[in-house]
């Protein structure tokens, strides 16, 4: 397969400040950096995130800097700190709102789905998400075609379960920017 070329491209990947799931950031990090985009990591404050595995990440935007227009896609990276910091965060679901009117590829891996479903962006779309109880019921109430797919590309919104296709999630993703 030939190497996907993405040296134009300028993405922006978010993160909650603590508690992200390190492999749903590194790996679709190091597929895009791999092809030449420019990565931007932000997150609801600047400064060090901390995964839940560990890992860290320097946040050099705040959501309320960040400009939809500036970037080509906008990827949401799940984890348990996405229910407390990402779902409710009514800037990161503006920016989303801005971005998926301008056509810009808009991506989420395992329980960052929901912040595009408060968005109200995957209403009658089919989109997965990291099964749980609480994850299903936001999906049903912002009317969501759940899908159990391990990864769900419908438009331009691609969405992931979970850390075990994080790779091929940033691929997706990839692949959207490049067509």
């Amino acid at each position: 397969m030939p190497q996907t070329d993405l040296s134009a491209k300028q993405i922006l990947m978010v993160v909650a400040p603590e508690n992200f799931r390190d492999e749903e950031l590194f790996e679709p990090q190091a597929v895009f950096a791999q092809a030449g985009a420019v990565v931007v990591v932000a997150s609801t404050r600047t400064g060090r995130a901390r995964g839940s595995q560990g890992g860290t990440v320097e946040a050099t935007l705040s959501l309320a800097e960040v400009h939809a227009g500036d970037y080509d896609a906008i990827v949401v990276v799940g984890g348990n700190g996405a229910p407390a910091h990402l779902w409710g965060d009514e800037t990161l679901q503006a920016l989303l709102r801005e971005a998926a009117a301008a056509g810009k590829v808009l991506g989420a891996i395992c329980l960052a789905g929901v912040a595009l479903a408060r968005a109200g962006l995957l209403a009658g779309r089919r989109a997965t998400v990291y099964m749980t109880r609480e994850s299903l019921l936001e999906y049903q109430q912002a009317g969501v075609r759940a899908n159990r797919d391990p990864i769900v590309i419908d438009d331009h919104f691609v969405t992931a379960i979970g850390p075990h296709v994080a790779r091929e999630f940033g691929e997706a993703i990839a692949a959207q920017l490049a067509s």
